[in-house]
């Protein structure tokens, strides 16, 4: 299968021609999310990048498995190795099973991404499904000699390892100076290194999520599920590991180590990272007041938002950047990009309904022949995204001067000009027409704001049964209704 697919390597920092180990099998491990909130902006980027990556791999005949998995246990408040559980404090403070607490957000996350137009991936393994095989991988990294236990723990011997193998290689860290500088903790904590990652945790004993193992009752680490489940699935070596850059350390450093501890060789071909979303040039945080999950996008409920934005215009925002490059939002931006997404797809649509005449005339006929091979030249060129969205701008101007009467198309130039626009805008980009978005969704919107206000001015008139009336019937039918000092929020539970 011949193609010119290159993908930007973090591993060796450089651009490489994409060249499966077993063509035309395509083995794809992303990093999901940790199912404890709702999902956000920063989880709509590598969801977006990793599913044009998946569709153009599948656009290029590729027969693709896609494991995209579930954190749901082990993944700690402080780092990866202290702190409370992040779904187990969630399930404590709402006093809800663990589980109840994965399948509510998990559920929320599958709508968001639907909306997103984020295709499903072949396979999304929890890793509180897969103790048994986290278990297993932790005695195989014991058996090779690099981890030890300490009171019921077991970790992660990074020293040792480093002597042998490349601990940093991957985020380019000088873990000899690290080491140096963390000799002194000697005998100070369970770890023999601060830098030594945690492959099991002894339970303390408030902890709900707890399993039976050699060393003790207990959890596995956070970084263990990734190599556990992608060597389960994917096999001992497979062709791309993906996720945000955040993840590069310490979590798919670990990954690197871990597997190739194990099993004695590396595991990934191809580590590909997107970069990050910042709003305001502020990177994203809880703590900062500029943290907008994706219902306060599709809603406009948040202080920072001016107005509601659709799924496909925060998916369109999304792929006008490189997906190496930094995406800052703004309104100002998010709004231009409505209105780009716009722009185009009414000329998708002015397409659909244009005359084939018996000669191209007005526009460049040859503009409309190199408009397939320019597509395929940007996304073969570690998915240059924005460069296609740029050449379907081109074509738009070509549409629009027919549809204005100001040119003429033939029959072939009209069929390939189709051909290539769906191609590219809906089955690569994952783009869709509003018709195809659900053109009731603003009506939908609409009208569940009109139920709130009338139940809003019920209150106001003390007309307490009707209000309760309306708040009773959207929760019957899974509305979520928050009622704020001086505001109402909704969203689907």
């Amino acid at each position: 299968m011949e193609h010119k697919l290159t993908l930007y390597n973090t591993l060796t920092r450089k651009k490489e021609l994409f060249v499966p180990l077993h063509s035309p099998n395509v083995g794809m491990y992303v990093c999901g999310p940790t199912v404890y909130g709702d999902a956000h902006l920063g989880h709509a980027r590598p969801a977006i990048t990793f599913d044009l990556l998946f569709r153009y791999l599948l656009h290029l005949g590729y027969k693709v498995r896609y494991v995209r998995n579930i954190t749901d246990v082990g993944h700690l408040e402080n780092d990866a190795d202290s702190g409370e559980d992040k779904v187990a404090k969630k399930a404590r403070l709402e006093q809800l099973e663990p589980m109840e607490v994965v399948q509510y957000y998990l559920n929320r996350y599958h709508q968001n991404m639907a909306a997103l137009n984020v295709l499903s991936p072949s396979i999304e393994p929890q890793a509180s499904g897969h103790i048994i095989e986290q278990i297993e991988f932790v005695q195989k990294i014991l058996d090779a000699g690099f981890a030890y236990e300490s009171e019921g723990s077991v970790y992660f011997d990074v020293e040792k390892y480093n002597r042998s193998h490349h601990y940093g290689k991957l985020s380019g860290r000088n873990i000899d100076e690290l080491l140096e500088t963390t000799r002194h903790l000697d005998g100070q904590s369970e770890k023999h290194r601060s830098v030594d990652f945690a492959l099991w945790k002894k339970a303390s004993p408030e902890h709900i999520m707890r399993w039976k193992s050699p060393w003790s009752e207990g959890f596995p680490g956070w970084h263990l599920e990734c190599s556990a489940m992608g060597t389960k699935y994917l096999g001992e070596e497979f062709d791309i590991h993906g996720g945000g850059m955040d993840l590069i350390f310490p979590h798919h450093e670990c990954e690197i180590a871990q597997s190739t501890a194990a099993l004695g060789k590396e595991t990934v071909h191809y580590w590909v990272h997107n970069n990050m979303i910042t709003i305001n040039g502020q990177k994203m945080g809880k703590s900062l007041g500029n943290f907008i999950t994706l219902d306060e996008f599709f809603t406009g409920h948040h202080k920072l938002l001016d107005k509601a934005y659709s799924p496909m215009t925060i998916r369109f925002f999304i792929l006008q950047a490189q997906y190496r490059s930094t995406i800052d939002f703004s309104n100002e931006a998010l709004q231009a990009a409505e209105k780009g997404l716009q722009r185009l797809t009414e000329a998708y649509e002015r397409l659909q309904k244009l005359q084939a005449a018996v000669e191209t005339q007005g526009i460049a006929s040859l503009q409309i022949a190199d408009l397939r091979a320019k597509c395929e030249e940007a996304m073969q060129d570690d998915l240059n995204s924005p460069m296609v969205i740029a050449h379907l701008f081109d074509a738009a101007k070509a549409i629009n001067t027919v549809h204005d009467g100001n040119g003429t198309i033939s029959a072939n130039d009209l069929a390939e000009l189709k051909d290539t626009f769906k191609l590219f805008f809906e089955d690569i980009l994952g783009l869709q027409t509003e018709e195809q978005a659900g053109s009731s969704n603003d009506a939908y919107k609409g009208a569940v704001d009109l139920l709130l206000q009338i139940r809003q001015q019920s209150k106001v008139n003390k007309d307490w049964a009707t209000a309760d009336k309306i708040r009773n019937e959207l929760a019957a039918l899974g509305f979520e209704i928050k009622d704020g000092k001086d505001h109402v929020e909704w969203s689907l539970k």
